[in-house]
């Protein structure tokens, strides 16, 4: 048997499916939007940009963490059953599949689209005006050109520190009439502060000039009486997954440590080169021997192609195009606060539980109550955890309001939130300066639970207010991604989000909870006796059913005990947006699995667990997906959904999710996504469809 046709038999006969290999099935779901016939070019150019981004990203960190075992010797066995470099190999080529088709379809099918949209990315500068052209020699001279350095790499320079992810060129020159092969290697990096593109704003049309054109048309006046011999346009991507040493628990020195740490980022080794077609073999040679890779690492955009995806939201996000890009409808008040807006929140939430389901609902009652605490003399106390903020965040302004007003303040911040590391350094900085106690994490735990707990005076009582939430307490992505999050004075909610603060802030380590699942401590053993109490219930044949709406879904165990819940007849329901690792539909094993992805307008990020519990449901929502980061290396939470329209709700958002037929992709055995086809049915589209739930719809929803 031949060493490719090993592999492929080895990944078809395990019972789990690779993480990283699902990972890439995922961003084909999210290109698939580009290819969307009803999408306008401008929501295509934005996919195009995300699963650029995405990639990006997926080499950082998966293949990032990758070569940490290979580089250090260290074991690693894919649920696929492959070992580090075979796995490497395969990882490789599935991701050089990915991004040559990303820019196939750019060149053959959105390119030709750009004129008829008023818009045009000119890389040939001779195809611009005479006066345009005098415009983008003045721009060189007086902006770019003394931004730039060249550097040189021989016997008497070392080799520079090419920054990640931004565009180089690769100069090779040589001594001008001289007979000896005296070559030499240089760099000249475009600055990541320039924007990608040159506008020319003529009238209705916008012209987008490549800055790297622009660069590359005056590069000869760097290297002056040299003779170049080529030029090469190229972009790296370095190793972003790191580990801090945590062993010393002064909160100085662990602040220290992850800023240490973030600069590895910018000199990390090299797990992929980007390059344009007809790149100089020589040059090359020098980059793959220098950072230890080989040409399966080296991923060539074809003529007529862009180096880097992202830069197109320039294009997108121009004035210009500001009405051609499809509006997001407003959103719509929760089915349980109608009257938002015109109640007191503090008052309202006395009386009912509010469900909040972003970007359908609004985050503004919570934005509202926490602004209201920070200003409300009978409120004593905030305390928070947060893992992402939006820029300019109201929140950081309302708690920074709540300390200058003399409140108790904690806010855990957690500097581990990977890529947001330096702004929530900036902002727990700003934070602890106000007065707030701050607490940067919990030792080697990263902290992903999202909750909100507010202390107030009403006369001689206290009431705590609650909000637990799946999603970030951040207003911008509140717009974009679908979240739920719950808003209570329920005092069982309030006793054990206080214990488990306690547990954040302090040493405490709380013997129950009522309405809490939490990990690290047993969340992985609370849902496994749930999926368990499903297989006995079916075993005495009384009704049961599992339903589960996470983001990703790898941990081992849970999915071993699903499939012996499927083994005993119990019908389930996943809906994973990415990364899947069971193998549904696969006979003796998982015929009683359903794996279905949702991927459209917004990201789906919400996560919910259904179990029926011979119909008595149990339903929790937080911040956990099924995996084993999730239960062993985080502090998460999920909340158990007890008032009963509440837990309606959650029921009503996954059985639309089942009724999907616009954006839902059905899991198949071999681990390939298939659209749903609708045939003659009518649409039903829940990015649409969420902003028209009505109370009256809750009452007769039903699972299983």
């Amino acid at each position: 048997m031949l060493a490719k046709d090993r592999v492929s038999s080895s990944i078809a006969t395990s019972d789990f499916i690779s993480r990283d290999l699902s990972w890439m099935k995922f961003n084909y779901r999210v290109l698939d939007q580009v290819k969307k016939p009803s999408r306008k070019i401008f929501e295509k150019l934005k996919f195009l940009a995300i699963t650029s981004s995405n990639l990006d990203e997926f080499f950082m960190i998966r293949v990032g963490s990758l070569y940490n075992y290979i580089d250090y010797g260290k074991e690693r066995v894919d649920y696929s059953g492959l070992r580090e470099k075979p796995f490497r190999k395969k990882l490789l080529q599935e991701a050089q599949q990915f991004f040559q088709e990303q820019n196939r379809y750019y060149t053959e099918n959105l390119v030709p689209q750009f004129e008829q949209n008023h818009f045009s990315i000119v890389k040939d500068l001779a195809r611009l005006s005479d006066k345009q052209r005098k415009q983008l020699e003045e721009y060189f001279n007086l902006t770019i050109y003394p931004m730039l350095t060249p550097m040189t790499y021989d016997s008497y320079h070392a080799f520079p520190t090419l920054m990640n992810k931004l565009l180089v060129f690769g100069v090779v020159t040589r001594e001008p009439d001289t007979k000896k092969d005296n070559k030499k290697l240089s760099f000249v990096q475009i600055p990541q502060n320039l924007p990608r593109f040159y506008e020319f704003d003529d009238d209705d049309y916008v012209t987008f000039v490549p800055i790297e054109e622009v660069v590359r048309t005056y590069i000869h006046r760097l290297f002056r009486n040299i003779t170049i011999q080529s030029v090469n346009l190229f972009r790296i991507t370095r190793n972003g997954d790191f580990t801090l040493d945590e062993s010393d628990d002064l909160e100085s020195s662990f602040v220290e440590e992850v800023r240490r740490k973030l600069k590895t980022r910018k000199t990390g080794r090299v797990v992929r080169i980007e390059t344009e077609s007809g790149y100089s073999s020589w040059m090359m040679r020098q980059l793959i021997n220098r950072w230890n890779i080989d040409k399966d690492n080296l991923f060539e955009v074809e003529p007529g192609g862009l180096l880097d995806f992202t830069s197109l939201w320039q294009i997108v996000k121009h004035h210009d195009f500001r009405n051609r890009v499809p509006k997001t409808p407003a959103p719509v008040p929760p089915v349980t606060y109608p009257e938002m807006g015109n109640e007191d929140i503090f008052e309202v939430l006395k009386h009912r539980d509010i469900l909040l389901h972003h970007p359908y609902n609004d985050i503004e009652p919570l934005l509202d109550l926490i602004e209201k605490s920070a200003e409300d003399p009978n409120v004593l106390a905030i305390k928070l955890t947060i893992y992402r903020l939006a820029s300019e965040s109201r929140i950081t302004a309302a708690l920074l309001k709540a300390a200058e007003n003399g409140k108790h303040v904690s806010v855990l911040f957690e500097l581990k939130a990977r890529f947001d590391e330096e702004n929530n350094m900036r902002e727990a900085q700003r934070l602890h300066k106000a007065g707030c106690f701050v607490i940067y994490g919990v030792s080697s735990i990263k902290t992903h639970t999202k909750l909100l707990l507010i202390v107030r005076k009403d006369g001689k009582q206290v009431t705590r207010y609650v909000h637990m939430s799946s999603g970030n307490y951040n207003e911008q992505t509140a717009k974009l991604y679908t979240d739920l999050g719950l808003l209570s004075t329920n005092e069982v909610y309030a006793h054990d989000v206080s214990e488990f603060f306690n547990v954040i802030t302090g040493h405490s380590s709380p013997t129950d909870y009522q309405y809490l699942i939490t990990a690290p401590r047993d969340m992985r053993e609370q849902l496994i006796s749930l999926i368990r109490q499903e297989a006995e219930n079916a075993k005495k044949e009384l009704p049961s059913g599992i339903a589960i709406k996470i983001n990703s879904l790898e941990d081992r165990e849970i999915i071993s005990e699903l499939y012996s819940a499927s083994q005993m007849g119990v019908p389930i329901q996943l809906i994973v947006r990415g990364i899947c690792c069971i193998r549904p539909g696969r006979p003796g094993l998982s015929e009683n699995i359903t794996v279905r992805s949702i991927v459209g307008d917004f990201l789906e990020h919400s996560r919910i667990y259904y179990f029926h519990n011979n119909d008595e449901p149990k339903v929790y929502s937080g911040s956990a997906d099924v995996m084993v980061r999730s239960f062993d290396r985080r502090l998460e939470s999920l909340f158990l959904a007890a008032d009963p329209t509440v837990k309606k709700q959650a029921m009503n958002i996954i059985s639309y999710n089942l009724r999907d037929n616009m954006n839902t992709y059905l899991m198949q055995e071999d681990g390939s996504y298939q659209l749903i086809k609708r045939g003659k049915s009518a649409p039903f589209d829940i990015h649409k469809e969420f902003f028209r739930v009505t109370l009256d719809e809750l009452e007769s929803v039903k699972l299983f």
